[in-house]
């Protein structure tokens, strides 16, 4: 259930700006999404995780501000990303 070493250094590497990029908004955006993508069905399994939803939400709300800041510095920028993790419609 939790992400491997090897599968977040290929998130970092498929969205990082540079080679030593680690914290750009693109990388966390992609790590988040990675993350909750990852804990999703497990919510659909077990409806009366509160607890864990709290933490599931605070993930999501993190990745919308980080979208918003990105949305407000580099327009550009954000809709390759939401194109690339298919985010928005």
């Amino acid at each position: 259930m939790t992400m491997t070493t090897a599968h977040v250094a290929e998130i970092v590497k498929g969205n990082a700006r540079s080679e030593s990029d680690t914290g750009s908004p693109e990388v966390q955006v992609a790590l988040l999404t990675a993350r909750i993508n990852e804990l999703t069905p497990h919510f659909k399994l077990h409806l009366k995780d509160h607890h864990g939803r709290r933490g599931l939400l605070r993930m999501v709300n993190a990745r919308k501000r980080l979208l918003s800041y990105l949305k407000s510095r580099d327009a550009e920028r954000y809709t390759t990303l939401i194109g690339k993790l298919g985010l928005r419609k």
